[in-house]
C-alpha cells in the first residue's frame, strides 16, 4: 500500500489492465486493432517502475472480476479496451468502482457514450458543436436521408482505432453506398454511421487532466503522402503502416485564431463528456476554415512510437515517461492521493 516516507519502498502499487492481441483469423482483418501487444504494456509498466510504483498486471479477461476482487492495488492504470458488446469499453471501470479500486482515466458512463459515435453527436449537438450531418443505418433496407450529400463516408457506428474504415470507405453514389453498407453490416454486426465527407485538412488534439486544470496541446496536423488521392482518409491500413502513407505535423501550420477555436472547441468537448485524466478529439478543418467534430477517444492508444496521443505530448516536448507520469498523476490527485513528483 502507500508508503510515502521512504523513497526505497515503492510509493504505490499500481495495477495495469489491458487487453492483448491474439492473432485472431476472422473476415475482419481489424478484429483485434483496439487491442494492444505486450510492449505496449511493458512500457507503462517501465514508466510506472521508474516512478518507484511497485507494478501488478491483469489481463480483462473473463475472470477480471475475481482477479480485481481479490487485488490490494492502491490504483490501476487502465487501457483495457473490454471484450464484447457497445458497452465493452466500460468494464474495466464499472468493476473497478463496484470494489471501490481508483482508475486512471473516464469511467464506465462517459466512455460507454464516446464509444457510440452517433449518441455523443446527440449530446454535442446541445452545445452546438459543429458535425458533418450523418445518419445511422441498421438494416440494408433502410432509405438514405435526403438531406444528406455525396461524397459519404461509411463506418460502424461503435468502433475505434479506425476499425471498419478501409481506404474506400467513402462513397460517391447510391451504388457504392449500398456496396459499403452491406460490407460493414455483414463484418461488423451492429448499425453503420453514413457521414458526410468533409474535405479540407485532418487533425488530432491531446487533453490532459480534469476540469479547470486540463491541459489542451497544440494540435497536430495528419499530412499524407499520396496527394493524388481524391479521399485522404486516416483508414485502418494507414495507421497500420503510418511511416509509408502520412506524415505529422504538431504543432500545426495554422493560424493562432483557427489554433485557439480548435483548442477550445477540444476542451468544450471534454468537458461536456466528462472526460477524466486524458483523451484525443478529432477535427476536420473545411476549405471554408469551419472546425467539424469527427469523433473522441477518451480510451486513447499509449503504444509508444505509434500511437497517435503519445507522439503529441512528445512533439509537445514530453518523454514517453512523463506522459505516462502526467496521466497517472492526474488521477491520483482527482482521488486526493498524492502525487508522484
Amino acid at each position: 500500500m502507500e508508503n510515502l516516507d521512504n523513497d526505497d519502498v515503492p510509493k504505490y502499487t499500481a495495477g495495469i489492465t489491458y487487453n492483448l492481441k491474439k492473432g485472431v483469423k476472422s473476415d475482419a482483418e481489424d478484429e483485434e486493432a483496439e487491442y494492444d501487444n505486450i510492449e505496449t504494456v511493458n512500457a507503462i509498466k517501465n514508466a510506472l517502475e521508474q516512478m518507484n510504483c511497485r507494478v501488478e498486471l491483469f489481463e480483462a479477461n473473463t475472470d477480471i472480476f475475481e482477479k480485481l476482487k481479490r487485488t490490494k492495488v492502491d490504483i490501476l492504470f487502465n487501457i483495457a479496451e473490454g471484450t464484447k458488446g457497445r458497452g465493452r469499453e466500460a468494464q474495466v471501470p464499472a468493476i473497478a468502482n463496484i470494489f471501490g479500486i481508483p482508475f486512471t482515466g473516464s469511467d464506465e458512463t462517459t466512455l460507454c457514450i464516446s464509444l457510440d459515435k452517433a449518441l455523443t453527436k446527440r449530446i454535442l449537438s446541445t452545445y452546438k458543436i459543429r458535425t458533418p450531418r450523418y445518419q445511422v443505418i441498421e438494416e440494408e433496407s433502410a432509405r438514405l436521408d435526403s438531406r444528406l450529400k455525396y461524397p459519404l463516408i461509411v463506418k460502424p457506428n461503435a468502433e475505434g482505432s479506425s476499425k471498419g474504415i478501409w481506404d474506400f470507405a467513402v462513397a460517391e453514389d447510391s451504388h457504392e453506398l449500398k456496396k459499403l453498407i452491406s460490407r460493414n453490416l455483414n463484418l461488423y454486426k451492429q448499425p453503420i454511421m453514413v457521414e458526410e465527407y468533409i474535405k479540407g485538412r485532418e487533425f488530432t488534439v491531446a487533453v490532459a487532466g480534469n476540469k479547470n486544470e486540463a491541459t489542451v496541446f497544440s494540435p497536430m496536423e495528419i499530412h499524407y503522402k499520396d496527394t493524388g488521392q481524391k479521399f485522404n482518409i486516416y483508414s485502418y491500413n494507414v495507421k497500420k503502416d503510418y511511416q509509408k502513407y502520412i506524415q505529422y505535423s504538431c504543432p500545426a501550420d495554422i493560424s493562432k485564431e483557427i489554433e485557439d477555436r480548435m483548442k477550445s472547441t477540444a476542451l468544450k468537448i471534454y468537458n461536456a463528456l466528462q472526460c477524466r485524466d486524458f483523451a484525443r478529439i478529432d477535427f476536420r478543418l473545411s476549405e471554408e476554415e469551419d472546425i467539424y467534430f469527427i469523433e473522441i477517444n477518451p480510451l486513447p492508444g499509449l503504444a509508444p512510437g505509434y500511437s497517435d496521443y503519445p507522439m503529441i505530448t512528445e512533439f509537445c516536448g514530453l518523454s514517453y515517461n512523463d506522459t505516462i507520469k502526467m496521466i497517472l498523476n492526474s488521477a491520483l490527485k482527482r482521488y486526493s492521493m498524492k502525487p508522484i513528483i
